[in-house]
């Protein structure tokens, strides 16, 4: 997954869409517009947000179940799958994600201005997928399909007291699967820190994690009353609260989390 590691450049900061204007209205078009940035939202920009291990995790270390060697094997190999623009799959799947985003309205092509309404840096969101895969498509695809109130809600930035520039939906989503997947310690043989084996029991749910932790990154956006250059000090938080849920000893499934009562559906 070493496409994982390269990328980066410059972010897309999108403007907020003042609160209550319908997608037929002619200030629709507000969500795409942008301003370059010069942090990198991918790659090796976000590595220093998402890959620092403490010295007491390094020395971690666990062993695995046959049942969580087999779990944390599919997820792996959801990971090493790189999205591919040829595929028929993959291009089904983002013409899911943009009427499941925007239902009802028409798609000019999988290659359009369109897809920064979304909060894709470009016209193509294939050369944005570098930073997570295909898993990154995935996620996002379950959010909206699985939480379609929270998906809107944040894909509108609906909630709350906001900066007059937000962050990208869409390439921040990727961000969130690249964090994860470095935090959660995805790519190893087996998990070499404590929040990673702890997520052992939870692999089966790495999707619903997904939708947590964007719902997550969202509050602490608000709570930090962050503007788009605070993006990474907002990750160091949603990161280091998702570490402290996931450590509670008591909770069982991922629905017990704290923060999984910021979703809805």
């Amino acid at each position: 997954m070493d496409d994982r590691g390269g990328g980066g450049g410059s972010f897309v900061a999108v403007r907020r869409i003042s609160q209550g204007l319908d997608r037929g209205s002619a200030c629709h078009s507000t969500s795409a517009e942008a301003v370059a940035g010069s942090a990198a939202w991918l790659g090796r920009g976000l590595s220093c947000v998402c890959a620092q291990r403490r010295d007491s995790d390094a020395r971690a270390s666990f062993d695995l179940t046959p049942g969580q060697e087999e779990c944390l094997e599919r997820l792996q190999n959801r990971l090493d799958v790189a999205y591919d623009s040829s595929i028929p799959e993959h291009q089904e799947a983002l013409w899911a994600l943009w009427h499941a985003a925007f239902p009802g309205e028409e798609l000019h092509g999988l290659i359009s201005e369109q897809w920064k309404e979304m909060g894709w840096q470009g016209k193509d969101p294939s050369t944005d997928f570098r930073g997570g895969g295909f898993i990154s498509l995935e996620n996002l695809l379950y959010f909206a399909r699985n939480f379609p109130k929270s998906f809107q809600e944040l894909l509108w930035k609906q909630e709350g007291d906001r900066s007059l520039w937000e962050y990208p939906f869409a390439v921040a989503g990727v961000n969130i699967t690249f964090m994860l997947i470095q935090m959660l310690d995805l790519e190893a043989v087996k998990p070499r820190t404590l929040v990673g084996a702890t997520f052992l029991k939870f692999l089966a749910a790495f999707d619903l994690l997904y939708c947590i932790t964007f719902k997550l990154l969202d509050h602490e956006w608000l709570a930090m009353r962050a503007s788009y250059m605070d993006f990474n000090a907002v990750m160091k938080a949603t990161r280091r609260q998702l570490e402290t849920e996931l450590l509670q000893e008591d909770i069982t499934c991922l629905e017990e989390l704290p923060s999984y009562s910021l979703l809805s559906r």
